[in-house]
């Protein structure tokens, strides 16, 4: 959470922080802020943290639950990852999020509250690495599940489909390093099927997504997570950032053959294709 969120609430706000974004809550001096750790794949971590905050709202409930979490599955083709990829993605990011969730449900329903869940432009349409995209569908499912159910006992739930960020996973040194990881464990049958030239084009075409896409302006995430959270009647979907509600928007409405070949332009051709350029295959 940006710490610019805290004093618009007007409300006990309690913080999970991580790494250089923590030191920067702490640095906060509003008293409306407290920090618990959180752990989402850790099972004791998560226990501890709804302790404390049932023991911090002294029985009034929970007015608002902000998830933003994040699986550690790498942006790469499905066939260089592992099972283990997968786990990690759906484990740690999507269970690690519905287990808080439905633990501090009954302090959501005390207070009839709010639930509001932050899901990337991948929540809107899969596309290079499937385990990534997986979580954030699954963020979607869940979300729309728990709005209908939850709205019988005034707890409201909104989604924010947002752009890509230069802030956390997405920065184009930390998916190099994943794709060079994953690049150099590969079996030599697939890794001859892809070609040196394919790796080398990738990362190209990596980076160019994350300084062409990535927004550094994350004020558009504030205002729609204030509205979802002090709104009399919040909406159940937000738009953040023009790629979110335009361009990933329309694709996810668009015939399957037209966002294949938009997407399949985006990165290169492997070496066993036997083409050159963007790999595009309509099967219409």
């Amino acid at each position: 959470m940006d710490r610019r969120l805290i004093p618009s609430l007007g409300a006990q706000a309690y913080v999970s922080p991580e790494l250089k974004g923590g030191q920067e809550l702490r640095a906060c001096s509003s008293l409306l802020l407290k920090t618990v750790k959180l752990n989402l794949a850790d099972p004791n971590s998560i226990a501890r943290a709804v302790v404390f905050v049932t023991e911090e709202t002294a029985g009034k409930g929970l007015f608002g639950l902000v998830s933003n979490a994040e699986g550690t599955a790498p942006v790469a083709p499905t066939d260089w990852l592992r099972i283990e990829d997968f786990h990690s993605a759906l484990g740690v990011g999507l269970l690690g999020l519905i287990e808080i969730t439905l633990k501090l449900l009954p302090l959501l329903k005390k207070a009839e509250g709010r639930v509001v869940n932050l899901i990337n432009a991948k929540g809107l349409m899969a596309f290079v690495g499937a385990g990534y995209s997986m979580f954030k569908w699954g963020m979607e499912a869940f979300s729309d599940t728990l709005r209908r159910e939850m709205q019988h006992f005034g707890v409201k739930v909104s989604v924010v489909e947002h752009s890509f960020f230069k802030a956390g996973v997405a920065t184009s040194d930390v998916i190099e390093r994943d794709l060079l990881r994953l690049w150099n464990r590969l079996t030599p049958e697939i890794r001859d099927s892809y070609g040196e030239k394919y790796f080398v084009e990738y990362i190209k075409a990596q980076r160019s997504s994350v300084k062409r896409l990535c927004d550094s302006d994350i004020s558009k995430v504030i205002k729609c997570l204030e509205h979802a959270l002090m709104a009399k009647y919040p909406r159940t979907r937000y738009g953040a950032g023009w790629d979110a509600k335009l361009f990933w928007l329309f694709l996810s409405y668009a015939p399957s053959f037209l966002s294949d070949v938009l997407l399949c332009m985006m990165f290169p051709a492997p070496a066993a294709t036997g083409r050159s350029g963007p790999g595009v295959l309509i099967n219409i």
